[in-house]
């Protein structure tokens, strides 16, 4: 699956833009689409025309409660910590509010 790369750069610059990427954030491949690391690990991306988040279970459960998100099943089952949001229907400033909540997430990990 391709992604799409204007959603990607959107992405990139709002990641890019939190303090804590000076701790080391890279981008891979995955899923068929691009993620965002931080510290080696998760927290979105773009696969498709959606941004992906990697939110812990109890942030999946809250997230699943507001507009424009849907489980991610990207294997057909359904992935209890990650969540997918339709890009399309997120304004910038609640774009940064999606990818902060996925940094401030994958900051609870230890480094990988």
């Amino acid at each position: 699956m391709a992604y799409n790369k204007d959603a990607a750069q959107r992405v990139r610059e709002v990641f890019e833009s939190h303090p804590s990427c000076e701790h080391g954030s890279t981008e891979q491949y995955m899923f068929g689409g691009l993620c965002f690391l931080i510290r080696g690990n998760m927290c979105c991306g773009i696969i498709g025309e959606d941004l992906v988040l990697r939110l812990g279970k109890d942030g999946t459960v809250c997230a699943l409660e507001e507009p424009n998100t849907r489980p991610m099943d990207f294997t057909g089952k359904v992935l209890s910590t990650m969540v997918y949001v339709d890009l399309s229907a997120v304004e910038d400033s609640e774009l940064v509010d999606w990818i902060y909540r996925g940094v401030e997430f994958a900051m609870t990990l230890s480094s990988k």
